[in-house]
Order: structure tokens, then C-alpha cells, then sequence
């Protein structure tokens, strides 16, 4: 995924007042996109919140989001130090907006967020979640993008193509735990061993800042993750460069979704807000100030084939 844009002395401003875990990209103005995009309450998502249905607390949509371990677009802190921005806070907006609800953001780590949706601690989690065939038994889904996936290596590696499973054999690449790009990789790994290539040397880290250490220094060939993220961060710094892509449900293309308790009912009405959302065009500004657009989608689905379908 490439994108071509261009810095601005905002973008460098915003990057001088934020914390040193924060990155903005070429062409991102982190400062603007502290304003908040509001879409208009769509009578039809309302009408299709179950009758009685409790919310965490009333009237407001509680949402577990990509800030504590994540990265850039998805979940940062603005200059205040304590209010959430990014994408995934944006697209969280949006749907209680169509909900007629007042949003509650609370940031939460990757092992956080299942057991807090299924016990109810939260309303949805909004967390880069792809949809899994095994996660659609605990969880129901409303996709609001497409989910790419990128190999992404120090800039001056030999390494120049990741694309297919023999190209990782013997590599230590960085990886999160219990997600769909270690998924791919354990399955292509699988695969190399049975022809008698070597083995993958996965590396499970837990901050972003680890990783990009672990490239910069040599302890790790590659990471695997979101596409977004990486070209967020290689445009901005150069530091890093693109060697391959993968569609994030390999060898099936796969979305993101809104993650909700399976069977509580809600899914329709999320549904219907963020397809309110893409009709106002609210959407479509929220990704592409973020830089993802690429991976913007025409409507959203409950519930479609996913990784291991």
C-alpha cells in the first residue's frame, strides 16, 4: 500500500507537541484531527436497538479501543494527554452519533477487550478486529473496512519480498499474539516445514516502540501487521520500507468490524449507523484523514466470511 503525500509544518508542529509514543504522518494534521467528525442520528439505526437493551451505562455507547499497546492511526492520546484520537475513536463517534448516544471511550489492551464484550463490560470494541470464522461464534460483527496486511522491514535490509510462505522461512518476524497476520504466518510456517525449509522464528513483543527497537537494531527481520499502521510509520520516518501485502484473511480478502456480544441484538442497529455514516459522507472524511481510505468499503455487512471460512 502506497500513498503519496506530503508533509506540512502543522504535521511537524503536531508531532513536536506529542508524546514520543505518538507518530504522525506526512500529510496527517494531528492537530485538525482533534476536532471531532459528527454524522447526523439515523432514525433507521435507532429504531433498531432491541427493545430494552442495557447499555453499560444509559444513553451512552461504551467501546473498547485501540490506544494502550496500539499504534498510530488507530488509537493515540492528543495534546492534552488524555483525549483519545484516531481513527478507530473516530469510527466509534460515528456509530454512537447514528445511535443517538453520547460516546464513552476506554482504552484497552488486545487481551482486554473479548472477555470485556462477552461479560458486558463494554458495549463493542472498536480494535482493528478482524473477522475470524472461530471468533464469529463468540461475537457478532459490522465491518467498517477492508483489512489489509504488511511486511515492513529496516530501510536498508536485503530483505526486498515477503509475499508468499518460502519468503519468510527462517525469519524472525514480529508478530501479535492471538491475531489474524499470526495466523497467516503460523499456517505458512506449517507449510514450509512439510517441504523442509526452516522454521519460522516468530517474535511476540508488547508496544510498538519494542518493535520498531527490534527491526532498528537488528533482533528482528520483519514485522507483520496492519498495513496502515506500517506505511504510517514508514512514510513519516524512512526509517522503515514496504516488502509485501497480504489481504488480512489470507488467502481470502477479510474486514474490520465492530465486535459485539454474539446474540444480544445490537449488530443490526451498528450496522445500520455506519451505513448511515457512509451515505452522509462522514465516513469517508474520517479515513481519509487518517490515511486509510485505501481501505474505505461501499457498505457494511454482519457477519461475512472471514479468516478461516
Amino acid at each position: 500500500m502506497k500513498h503519496s503525500v506530503t508533509i506540512t509544518a502543522t504535521a511537524i508542529a503536531a508531532i513536536l507537541s506529542f508524546s514520543s509514543a505518538a507518530y504522525a504522518a506526512p500529510g496527517i494534521d494531528l492537530v485538525a484531527n482533534e476536532t471531532p467528525i459528527n454524522t447526523p442520528k439515523s432514525p433507521e439505526a435507532v429504531a433498531k436497538i432491541p427493545a430494552n437493551f442495557k447499555f453499560v451505562e444509559p444513553g451512552t455507547l461504551t467501546v473498547a479501543l485501540a490506544v494502550l499497546g496500539s499504534a498510530p492511526p488507530f488509537g493515540l492520546y492528543a495534546r492534552d494527554n488524555k483525549t483519545v484520537i484516531g481513527s478507530e475513536a473516530d469510527i466509534a463517534r460515528l456509530v454512537a452519533d447514528g445511535l443517538g448516544l453520547k460516546l464513552k471511550v476506554v482504552p484497552a489492551s488486545w487481551e482486554d477487550w473479548p472477555l470485556g464484550v462477552t461479560s458486558g463490560k463494554y458495549d463493542a470494541a472498536i480494535y482493528n478486529i478482524t473477522v475470524t470464522k472461530d471468533r464469529k461464534t463468540k461475537f457478532d460483527f459490522a465491518t467498517y473496512r477492508q483489512d489489509t496486511l504488511g511486511f515492513y522491514v529496516k530501510s536498508d535490509s536485503k530483505i526486498t519480498s515477503i509475499t508468499s510462505a518460502p519468503d519468510i522461512a527462517g525469519k524472525r518476524i514480529i508478530v501479535g499474539s492471538g491475531t489474524n497476520q499470526e495466523a497467516v504466518l503460523l499456517a505458512w510456517d506449517k507449510e514450509n516445514q512439510a517441504k523442509g525449509l526452516p522454521a519460522l522464528k516468530p517474535q511476540y513483543v508488547t508496544d510498538d516502540a519494542a518493535a520498531t527497537l527490534a527491526i532498528q537494531s537488528g533482533r528482528a527481520d520483519a514485522t507483520f501487521g496492519p498495513n496502515v499502521t506500517g506505511a504510517y510509520k514508514a512514510l513519516l520516518t524512512g526509517k522503515t520500507k514496504l516488502v509485501g501485502t497480504v489481504p488480512g484473511g489470507w488467502p481470502k480478502t477479510a474486514n474490520i468490524a465492530v465486535t459485539l456480544k454474539k446474540g444480544n441484538g445490537l449488530v443490526d442497529a451498528v450496522q445500520a449507523s455506519l451505513n448511515s455514516a457512509i451515505a452522509s459522507g462522514a465516513y469517508i472524511k474520517v479515513l481519509d484523514r487518517w490515511g486509510e481510505s485505501v481501505e474505505k468499503i461501499d457498505h457494511s455487512e454482519i457477519n461475512p466470511p472471514g479468516l478461516g471460512d
